[in-house]
């Protein structure tokens, strides 16, 4: 069975794929990323995925397809600012279609048409995951500070579409499992200009949220 992340050189996409290699239970890791490169030990081949564009997603679903049944799928890509050109949202009066259309296509619809694309190649009959990272924000019943529309309402949106695909997948195997994961405060480009106010002992290094 093959194990495969995607986002593998962000922050915890790369402590993913290399947690994985170290415990040593998985056949090939594909670690796919926009780049396609990365300096990766033995077991781990990296390949090109732009979850942006459903081509390159389907290409990259053929390439995996011949590597036999995945076991084990996370998707561990997202945007939350991008310089002065994008950032969260103080006021609904910051808000943009621009922003929006960013910040969706890579953190809904991306995730969304990987497991269009994957979930067709993963083992049935036994335990088999399919995982994206979601975040508490996105949690409506949690809500208490508002603001970061865009960024909470995609977030949102990923952990209905992440509960969809589990019903309609547990219908066809039921011992798979799919599922969004909340990493916590992780010291990575994403969240480095946001974490003045984090406490040290809540902000994870990659290793860390890899590991739980």
């Amino acid at each position: 069975m093959s194990a495969v992340i995607i986002g593998a050189t962000g922050g915890i996409g790369r402590a993913l794929a290399l947690g994985l290699a170290e415990r040593g239970t998985q056949g090939t890791i594909h670690a796919l990323s926009r780049s396609g490169g990365g300096d990766w030990p033995d077991g781990v081949i990296p390949g090109r995925i732009d979850i942006l564009d459903e081509a390159s997603i389907e290409d990259a679903a053929a390439r995996l397809k011949e590597d036999g049944p995945v076991e084990l799928c996370i998707v561990a890509t997202g945007l939350l600012s991008d310089g002065e050109d994008l950032q969260p949202e103080k006021s609904w009066r910051h808000q943009s279609m621009a922003a929006y259309e960013r910040v969706f296509r890579l953190n809904t619809f991306g995730p969304g048409l990987v497991a269009k694309h994957v979930l067709p190649l993963m083992t049935r009959g036994e335990r088999a995951v399919f995982a994206a990272l979601s975040a508490r924000v996105g949690s409506i019943g949690d809500n208490g500070y508002g603001g970061w529309h865009a960024y909470r309402a995609s977030k949102a949106a990923l952990n209905m579409l992440i509960r969809n695909f589990a019903i309609e997948w547990t219908r066809k195997s039921e011992e798979s499992i799919c599922v969004g994961l909340h990493p916590g405060t992780v010291d990575t480009q994403l969240s480095a200009p946001f974490q003045g106010n984090v406490p040290d002992k809540q902000l994870f290094s990659p290793q860390q949220s890899a590991g739980y």
